[in-house]
């Protein structure tokens, strides 16, 4: 199999800002690198079950249901809409919120299932996984477990470059740790979330 194009592939995708690069930045400006990992880690969940359901088939019903794949692209549209507005929202708070060492306002479920929904809802994820994907598997190799390979390499490569913006954050934390430099942090985080709904909800079909 093509793991080296596969990796190198798979890489140059994470780096295009997304819904999962506007994510893991938001959860470390707001929460701080434990709520980020947390994050990352639901994403990472995310990316093993589009991987596994377009092994058992997923993209057979993408390539005959239009309505399939407009539930997943209003569902992603919605799912950006409701965490860029909660991201503005937190603005309303004191500066302390704020504090990426503020370990005591992690909680472990809901950092996971941000990260998880997040992923979920990307369409991006869900096209990669159900076009891309099974063409890196040899004709002569089963297509099934091929794409389950696939999908299981592909949250490493993936993990690989958020662990450097999470990285990337933390060591800037003096700097973000001014009241008016996180805000700022934050409204352009939700500003961008939001871009990135309405870009969704302007996309063509498949």
């Amino acid at each position: 199999m093509n793991i080296p194009g596969f990796v190198a592939t798979t890489f140059l995708l994470a780096m295009v800002p997304g819904q999962g690069v506007a994510m893991i930045l938001r959860q470390s400006i707001l929460g701080g690198p434990k709520a980020a990992m947390l994050s990352l880690f639901g994403n990472s969940l995310g990316l093993v079950t589009w991987g596994t359901l377009s092994a058992v088939g997923l993209s057979a019903i993408f390539a005959t249901s239009l309505t399939a794949y407009a539930i997943l692209k209003w569902s992603g549209v919605c799912f950006l809409i409701y965490l860029s507005i909660n991201t503005l929202f937190a603005l309303r708070h004191e500066f302390g919120k704020f504090d990426l060492k503020s370990a005591g306002e992690v909680k472990a479920w809901p950092a996971i299932r941000l990260g998880l929904l997040t992923n979920l809802t990307n369409v991006k994820a869900a096209v990669f996984a159900v076009a891309f994907i099974p063409q890196f598997v040899p004709q002569d190799f089963s297509l099934g477990w091929g794409i389950f390979i696939f999908g299981l390499i592909w949250p490493l490569v993936s993990t690989s470059w958020y662990l450097f913006l999470i990285w990337t954050v933390d060591k800037s934390a003096l700097y973000i740790q001014r009241p008016q430099v996180r805000r700022v942090l934050t409204a352009i985080s939700a500003i961008g979330i939001m871009g990135l709904a309405i870009g969704l909800a302007l996309s063509s079909g498949r």
